[in-house]
C-alpha cells in the first residue's frame, strides 16, 4: 500500500524514529498509526531521539586514511560511557562516519542547525540574484529561492548524506539505529579532512 509522505512525518515527530524506520513500521502495520507506534517501540527505536539529547562525554577519536593516502579524514564521535565506546557496533560506526566524510567533499557541517545565519543569507543573495527569477513574481521568487537553499544546504551537512553503505538511510538515521542498538546518546562532535596539498 502507498504511505503518505505527511504520515510518515507524523510518525516521525511523534516516535524521534528514522524516516525509513517509520515508514517501515507503516508499511508493517497496514498505515495504521498506533499499531506503527507500537511497531516501533518494540523495536527500541522509538526512544532514540531522546536519547540523541543526553550528554555524551566519552568517546573515540577515528582517523581514515583513503587509498593512495591522499585523503585523510579525522572526526570526534561521542557516547555516554567508556564501555559503549569499547563496543564493535560503536567502533564500526565511527568508521562508518570518517568514511562518509571521506567521501563527502561538500559537507563542512555536522547538522543543518550548525549553518551560520550569515552563510545562510549569503547563499540566499546569490539565489535571489540568479536570471531565471527576474520575472516572477515576489512571493514565488521567495518560495523558489527557500526551495534551492534548503537543497543546496542540506548537501553541506553530515547528518542529511545518504550513507554510502546503504542509500535508503540518512547518516542521522544511521546514528539514532546505533543509539537504539546500544541505548547511549551518540553525537559527532567534530571533524577535519585533510587533503594533500590543501591548506584552507
Amino acid at each position: 500500500m502507498e504511505i503518505s509522505a505527511n504520515l510518515v512525518k507524523e510518525l516521525r515527530e511523534k516516535t524521534g524514529a528514522g524516516m525509513m524506520d517509520c515508514k517501515k513500521a507503516l508499511k508493517e502495520t497496514s498505515g495504521e498509526f498506533e499499531q506503527a507506534v507500537a511497531y516501533l517501540r518494540q523495536k527500541g527505536l522509538a526512544s532514540a531521539n531522546k536519547k540523541l539529547t543526553r550528554q555524551a562525554k566519552e568517546g573515540i577519536i577515528e582517523a581514515y586514511t583513503h587509498t593512495g593516502s591522499k585523503l585523510a579524514v579525522l572526526v570526534e564521535v561521542n557516547c555516554e560511557t567508556d564501555f559503549v565506546a569499547r563496543r564493535k557496533e560503536f567502533q564500526e560506526l565511527s568508521k562508518n562516519i570518517a568514511m562518509q566524510i571521506a567521501a563527502s567533499p561538500s559537507v563542512i557541517y555536522v547538522r543543518y542547525e550548525d549553518i551560520p545565519t550569515e552563510f545562510i543569507e549569503r547563499e540566499k543573495q546569490i539565489e535571489m540574484g540568479k536570471e531565471d527569477l527576474k520575472n516572477k513574481p515576489a512571493p514565488m521568487q521567495e518560495k523558489i529561492v527557500q526551495g534551492r537553499i534548503e537543497k543546496t544546504l542540506r548537501n553541506y551537512c553530515l547528518f542529511d548524506q545518504p550513507f554510502i553503505k546503504n542509500q535508503d538511510i540518512t547518516i542521522e538515521e544511521l546514528i539514532k539505529q546505533t543509539v537504539s542498538l546500544l541505548g547511549e546518546s551518540i553525537k559527532v562532535a567534530r571533524f577535519t579532512r585533510y587533503v594533500l596539498g590543501q591548506y584552507s
